[in-house]
């Protein structure tokens, strides 16, 4: 898509982690809670592979229906994941916006390449301590992914 916006730039400042038994938790942080969803995603893929390896060269679309935030962070990352599991991507840039109960995003990154440092295998986000919420004046987005 010519008319696409450009992919924005890896943001370590938003995405944290925590511990969750063998598993773990990621964060994401934004302005809004779109941001917020969109730094989860960031920091679930990297925990896969340093976002600052993956080049922009393929675009991968998502749209879906959710009313629940917090539902849907899990449906956002899912569907990711599975998208770049199937194309064989490492996805490292993402966007995200809403327009009531539909939110449509977009992540960008490249096929696997023997340059990609590989981290952990993220198998899927989880139910388990999903929060969206208001947090130090900014959103939050977390949950714990299956590794």
């Amino acid at each position: 898509m010519s008319d696409a916006p450009e992919p924005p730039a890896p943001d370590t400042d938003r995405i944290g982690y925590f511990d969750h038994d063998a598993d773990i938790g990621v964060i994401g942080r934004g302005a809004t809670p779109e941001a917020a969803l969109a730094a989860a995603a960031a920091a679930a893929f990297a925990l896969m592979c340093e976002p600052s390896q993956v080049q922009p060269l393929e675009r991968v679309d998502v749209a879906f229906r959710e009313p629940d935030m917090e539902l849907a962070l899990v449906i956002w990352i899912n569907t990711l994941l599975a998208i770049a599991r199937d194309r064989g991507l490492a996805l490292g840039r993402f966007r995200l916006s809403r327009e009531g109960d539909c939110w449509r995003g977009a992540a960008w990154g490249e096929p696997w390449r023997e340059k990609h440092e590989r981290g952990v295998e993220v198998k899927g986000a989880t139910l388990t301590c999903l929060k969206v919420r208001p947090h130090d004046e900014r959103w939050e987005a977390r949950c714990v992914v299956d590794v």
